[in-house]
């Protein structure tokens, strides 16, 4: 069974956040588990973010999936399958 991987660098959160998500959104049903992480302090929090999404469904909708977030501006995507 393959397992298709996204993980997303963020670079600049606050300002690439909005379009990331309604990304997501509209990709929702390919995505089973999602997982975030960023540097998070009271005080401070980082503009910088690393976003895993284990994704089901055909790989052709995971490389579409794919192509679309790739367009977004201070994103570093990569697309892995696991066999």
């Amino acid at each position: 069974m393959n397992k298709n991987i996204l993980i997303v660098s963020i670079k600049h959160r606050n300002r690439t956040a909005g379009l990331f998500q309604k990304s997501l959104t509209k990709w929702g049903c390919l995505i089973k588990t999602r997982i975030g992480i960023h540097d998070a302090v009271l005080d401070k929090c980082s503009d910088r973010g690393l976003i895993i999404l284990e994704l089901v469904g055909k790989k052709q909708d995971a490389l579409k999936m794919y192509s679309e977030i790739r367009k977004i501006k201070d994103l570093k995507v990569k697309l892995v399958s696991i066999s």
